[in-house]
């Protein structure tokens, strides 16, 4: 049974969520403040989170960034801030969605399910052993699920390597973002293409020496991105 965490500071919201996601099958808990939800996301056992933006002591902004650097799970952010700006904060800091209140809670279970499957299915995929991708100073250890940049590990979130991994292994190809939406976040995906950008930026972060002047991932113009070799 997988677990929920709901980090939502308005209980009736938090309760009818809960119910809803209970009824589903899941089994959840909720965090009332952002300090409390921070901890249990931490240091418990949790398979997805439900993460309100505006919270007490912690925002969910600074929730998501935390989380994010230290597991590797679904976070489904919600906001009655419609704002772009904000939905491309969000996914820039590794949500796997933005919801906007109000939502249907069907809608959110829909949403939960969908982003729970997907998980299940990239971490179910398993290659053989030592099966690496190696470009110049980049090593991607697709057994392991792990980056290293001259030799030194960098950390990326299951999309981010996903991503990085598909480009590699198609060097000089050019995809559009719709493309690469399909690809990775499926054709029935819960989300805008926007992300894309966000985690073409995240990327090269990582893996640039100097992200405005991308040796690996380049941007063509009208027409995408491909990974040069």
């Amino acid at each position: 049974m997988s677990h929920i965490l709901i980090i939502e500071d308005e209980l009736s919201i938090a309760e009818l969520e809960r119910d809803y996601l209970e009824l589903s099958g899941y089994s959840v808990e909720i965090a009332g403040s952002g300090d409390e939800g921070l901890e249990r996301a931490l240091t418990t056992s949790v398979d997805l989170v439900i993460l309100d933006l505006m919270l007490p002591k912690v925002d969910g902004f600074e929730i998501c960034r935390r989380l994010r650097s230290e597991k590797d799970i679904p976070i489904i952010m919600v906001s009655a801030k419609k704002e772009d700006i904000d939905k491309i904060r969000g996914l820039g800091l590794g949500a796997d969605d933005y919801m906007i209140k109000p939502f249907s809670p069907s809608e959110l279970v829909a949403r939960v399910k969908a982003h729970l499957a997907r998980y299940e299915r990239l971490m179910g995929r398993r290659e053989a052993q030592n099966d690496e991708v190696r470009i110049r100073g980049l090593l991607i250890d697709k057994t392991a699920r792990r980056v290293f940049v001259n030799e030194r590990e960098a950390i990326f979130t299951t999309k981010e390597f996903d991503l990085l991994t598909h480009l590699a292994m198609n060097p000089n190809r050019v995809y559009s973002k719709e493309q690469l939406f399909d690809l990775l976040w499926g054709m029935d995906a819960l989300g805008e293409i926007a992300t894309v950008t966000v985690h073409i930026r995240k990327l090269r972060e990582k893996i640039e020496q100097d992200p405005s002047n991308p040796q690996y991932i380049e941007t063509v113009w009208g027409a995408g991105y491909r990974f040069k070799i």
